[in-house]
């Protein structure tokens, strides 16, 4: 199984719901085994610019190119690209289920 997280900063806050949208569309990505988009609670006392978080979970590798190759995927770069201000991604192989 592969994990996909994604961490989001945002250019202003008043963005946070139009990209928390634009990032939920990746739900109807059929490729996806899972995904949820939540907003940061922020609770780390040594501070956190991360705003959004994607959390995906794929059944394999090509699960997670077929799900970067399908139209909903572009839209919501489309939606959520000229909103951020820094992503990071990391993708691995993960064993809990």
């Amino acid at each position: 199984m592969i994990r996909h997280v994604v961490l989001f900063s945002l250019t202003s806050p008043e963005h946070l719901e139009t990209a928390r949208a634009g990032l939920e569309r990746l739900a109807t990505n059929p490729h996806a085994r899972a995904l949820e988009v939540s907003v940061n609670l922020k609770s780390d006392p040594i501070g956190n610019g991360v705003d959004l978080i994607v959390h995906a979970v794929f059944d394999d590798e090509a699960a997670l190119e077929a799900y970067r190759r399908h139209p909903v995927y572009q839209e919501a770069i489309d939606i959520v690209r000229p909103l951020r201000d820094v992503r990071v991604a990391a993708d691995f192989v993960s064993t809990i289920t």
